[in-house]
């Protein structure tokens, strides 16, 4: 589908989207994965490799996977105690140097009640925040299409320079879907170390561990987020060799959290 025609088609869905908005939170609407062929193959994996990946991603190959999920939303909710008293974060890594506010707003453990498998931290930021370049690792993928490469420079909270290597087109097409497109719906910490390679699938992906994610447009009522609109793009970023600040405080490095317990 050309790039204009998907724009179109995304700003007709907006009752379709905002149904969907209201039932996202825990409780609520959840997504459950099951392995078929053709994920299999979008995952360049064999079907019985990507089986064994699914239950791994879900913690069915521990001895208690209940537990494991207990322990981890734990884990999740002693970091959010640190971040929900934050104001302002800065995120440096490749190529990247990216500072928002997320005063007031809420950080959500996202531990298995709202998708499975889970496994990220994640909030919506003070919309007109946002300054700075962050370049991503991963190709965002949007109705089945890659856009590689992506760099975006952010004013105001708003995204003033896109560009990249693969789809540039589509990317620029996307950001003139509305308003809310060309702002940050979104910040995120992937948990799950359980899911180490990219898929092609949201679902998964934005849960890697090490990683991060930023999505431009629709944010989550439910942080606190006050952005709308018809799409919600997730992109990722690997974070081994970057660093997460809030309010000046190292609190991340090379993936992994330094909040002392």
């Amino acid at each position: 589908m050309p790039s204009e025609r998907i724009r179109e088609r995304n700003t007709s869905q907006t009752e379709i989207v905002m149904a969907y908005a209201q039932h996202v939170r825990p409780g609520g609407l959840a997504i459950i994965p099951y392995p078929t062929q053709a994920f299999a193959q979008e995952a360049e994996m064999s079907f019985f490799e990507y089986k064994d990946f699914v239950g791994k991603a879900c913690f069915l190959d521990r001895k208690d996977p209940i537990e494991e999920w207990k322990k981890l939303s734990k884990e999740q909710e002693r970091i959010i105690e640190k971040l929900d008293k934050v104001e302002s974060m800065r995120f440096i890594g490749y190529d990247t140097d990216l500072e928002l506010l997320v005063k007031g707003r809420k950080w959500i453990n996202a531990d298995g009640h709202i998708n499975m498998p889970d496994g990220e931290i994640f909030t919506s930021p003070v919309e007109c925040s946002a300054e700075g370049t962050i370049r991503f690792t991963y190709p965002g993928i949007y109705s089945s299409k890659e856009i590689e490469d992506i760099t975006l420079t952010f004013e105001r909270g708003k995204v003033t320079k896109a560009r990249a290597e693969k789809g540039e087109d589509l990317l620029t097409q996307l950001l003139k879907t509305d308003e809310g497109t060309a702002r940050i719906g979104e910040i995120a910490f992937g948990t799950n170390k359980n899911i180490t390679r990219f898929t092609k699938n949201i679902l998964f992906d934005e849960k890697m561990g090490n990683c991060i994610h930023l999505a431009l447009g629709r944010g989550f009522p439910m942080a606190g987020g006050e952005n709308f609109s018809n799409i919600h793009l997730d992109l990722l970023k690997d974070m081994k060799s970057g660093e997460v600040y809030a309010d000046g405080e190292l609190i991340y490095k090379n993936g992994e959290f330094l909040i002392q317990k």
